[in-house]
C-alpha cells in the first residue's frame, strides 16, 4: 500500500498531478484545494489513496493524491457514504475547503452541501447523518483548525483554458463549460483558475 509519494512535480492541473520519483511518474487524480496547495512549487508529497476496480470489461486502478492527511480522510470517509463515488467525493473537495467541509457537516448545513454539482437533498443529508460524528470524533476539524489552509498562488497559465480542461476531467462537457467559465471571467476577469472552477462548478447545469 502507498502511504505518499514524494518527488518532483513534472506536470500538473486543477485536476490531475504527475510527480516523478525514483525515475517513475505518477498519475494522481487531485482535488482543486491539493491543486492550490501545490501550485508553483518544483517538488511535491502527496498523501495516497489507491482505488481499484474490478468487474466489466476492464479493471482500472487509479491513484488519488491529497496535499494532506486530513483532506484525504475525508475523501476516504466521503465515498463510504452510499451515493458518494470517488469523482463526487472528489468534487465536494474541489466546491470545499477541508474546514468549510468539516464545518458543513457539523453544523449539518445541508443547504451548502446541495450547492455541489450532483449532490441532492438526499445525498446532502446522509452525508451529514452518517459522517458528522465520525468527522467529530475522528480529530480531522480540531487539525484544520489548528493548522489554518494553505493560500493559493497566483496562476500564471491561461485560466480560461486550464479551468475548462479541469472541468473537462471532472465529467462535464467542455461546450457548457467553456460557455460558465467565459461568462465568469468577463465579470471577474482577476480570478485565479480555482476560484473560477469553484463558481462554475454551482453554475453548470
Amino acid at each position: 500500500m502507498i502511504e505518499y509519494i514524494k518527488g518532483e512535480l513534472t506536470e500538473l492541473t486543477p485536476a490531475l498531478a504527475v510527480v516523478e520519483a525514483v525515475g517513475v511518474g505518477y498519475a494522481l487524480q487531485i482535488s482543486l484545494n491539493t491543486y492550490s496547495a501545490i501550485q508553483g512549487k518544483k517538488d511535491a508529497k502527496l498523501y495516497v489513496h489507491e482505488a481499484l476496480v474490478t468487474g466489466g470489461r476492464d479493471d482500472s486502478f487509479t491513484l488519488y493524491g491529497f496535499a494532506t492527511k486530513q483532506e484525504r480522510e475525508l475523501y476516504r470517509l466521503l465515498v463510504t457514504v452510499s451515493g458518494v463515488g470517488a469523482n463526487t467525493a472528489r468534487m465536494i473537495l474541489s466546491s470545499l475547503s477541508p474546514k468549510e467541509l468539516c464545518n458543513v457537516i457539523a453544523n449539518g448545513d445541508e443547504r451548502v452541501l446541495k450547492g455541489v454539482k450532483g449532490i441532492g437533498l438526499k445525498t446532502a443529508q446522509r452525508i451529514i447523518v452518517d459522517l458528522r460524528d465520525k468527522v467529530m470524533t475522528s480529530g480531522i476539524a480540531e487539525e484544520l483548525h489548528a493548522g489554518g489552509s494553505t493560500a493559493a498562488m497566483a496562476v500564471a497559465s491561461p485560466v480560461r483554458d486550464e479551468a475548462v480542461q479541469a472541468l473537462s476531467m471532472l465529467g462535464f462537457p467542455p461546450a457548457p463549460s467553456a460557455k460558465v467559465v467565459s461568462q465568469i471571467l468577463t465579470e471577474q476577469p482577476e480570478l485565479p483558475v480555482e476560484q473560477v472552477i469553484k463558481l462554475a462548478l454551482k453554475m453548470i447545469k
